[in-house]
């Protein structure tokens, strides 16, 4: 019998924020998609999919909140060794897609592994952390954890999958500040980063150089700069994301009543630009709104990192909202063209099992650690 601590710690803004958050993603889902199927398909085959994903996912919470988070650390090295056997399968069995070979297919499924192994090395990176708390604090002391979290970031960027590359990054930094490295160091690496990334750019496209990046990366991540530049080519999703947005002035055309969204002018509608079905057909205001969630959703997660009783929960919590907010601003900046084309999708929001699972898969984790907070009987 669960002891009456663990329903009073449980927390339910929390929760409830997040599935209001989806119900209004299956709701656009619903919108951006039922026009693109072709004629005799099921107009809502997209919304079924997502929706059992969704099922799926709230049935794992149900079975993490049975579990200690603590028990977790038993099981870190087979957590890594396993994420890295499935980033490695799949550049053997798995399917090219947009120039990515990231998928494996389950019959009439698909799964992406690179979303689960952002859960997977936040699990085991706090892990990892836990045990050199106090020892973060040279900058010899981080090479460590470059090997640690540079092995399946490398596999990552071997698909090649940039956008998941740099959300390991921001989990990466986040946790690390939480756990007591050198805020000098940090600034330092990212610093470093940087410079190495002008270089790249700089070197392909003032002197012609055609690696690292292939050249629709390369369009991708600067043509939000000057969209207009090539406005039939690299430039049209971000012309057409913020002709969307736009359109939709304060309220919005309404449900279904979006022409960039319906007419099929709006690309990748249901993925990386679902932002922007929002903004049309529910406004200025139904945009903010989702915002607002998003915006309760991250404090909340901040609160149970600050409230938890060890390092292990508050390492956990930072590695969630870290990854949720990096999702949240590339996307939704991606989509007002502040931001380059990287592929990320809006967390809860855009289609996909595999992020959605992944997604539902770290609330359990904050959840748990915030039931936790306290030692409880079972």
């Amino acid at each position: 019998m669960i002891d009456r601590r663990a329903i009073r710690n449980f927390d339910f803004t929390l929760f409830v924020t997040i599935m209001l958050i989806i119900v209004f993603g299956l709701i656009i889902l619903t919108s951006a998609t039922h026009a693109t199927m072709a004629r005799g398909d099921d107009p809502y085959a997209h919304v079924k999919k997502q929706t059992i994903s969704v099922v799926i996912g709230l049935a794992a919470i149900g079975f993490i909140l049975k579990m200690d988070y603590t028990r977790l650390v038993k099981y870190a090295k087979f957590i890594y060794v396993a994420n890295l056997l499935l980033l490695i399968s799949v550049m053997v069995i798995g399917e090219e897609h947009k120039g990515a070979q990231s998928w494996i297919s389950i019959g009439s499924f698909s799964l992406q592994p690179s979303e689960f192994a952002k859960i997977a090395m936040i699990i085991t990176f706090a892990v990892y952390l836990t045990a050199r708390e106090g020892k973060l604090r040279n900058f010899s002391d981080l090479i460590p954890t470059f090997i640690f979290f540079g092995m399946p970031m490398f596999l990552i960027l071997l698909q090649p999958d940039l956008g998941t590359a740099l959300v390991f990054v921001a989990i990466y930094f986040g946790m690390l500040f939480v756990a007591g490295a050198n805020p000098k160091n940090l600034l330092a690496l990212i610093l470093i980063g940087a410079i190495l990334v002008g270089g790249v750019l700089v070197a392909q496209l003032g002197f012609g150089l055609d690696k690292p990046l292939k050249p629709y990366q390369l369009d991708r991540l600067t043509i939000f700069v000057d969209p207009y530049k090539d406005p039939k080519g690299a430039g049209y999703h971000v012309i057409q994301s913020l002709v969307s947005l736009g359109s939709g002035g304060i309220w919005g055309k309404g449900l279904f009543k979006g022409t960039q969204t319906q007419l099929n002018f709006l690309p990748e509608q249901k993925n990386d630009f679902i932002f922007s079905v929002v903004g049309e057909e529910f406004g200025f205001v139904g945009s903010v709104g989702l915002l607002i969630l998003f915006y309760i959703f991250i404090m909340r997660g901040i609160k149970i990192a600050m409230k938890s009783k060890d390092m292990l929960g508050s390492l956990l919590a930072t590695g969630i909202v870290s990854m949720i907010t990096f999702h949240l601003l590339i996307n939704i900046g991606m989509a007002a063209g502040i931001m380059p084309i990287t592929g990320i999708p809006l967390p809860f929001f855009s289609y996909g099992g595999s992020s959605m699972l992944a997604n539902l898969l770290g609330v359990g984790i904050l959840l748990n650690v915030n039931q936790r907070r306290q030692v409880l009987t079972f």
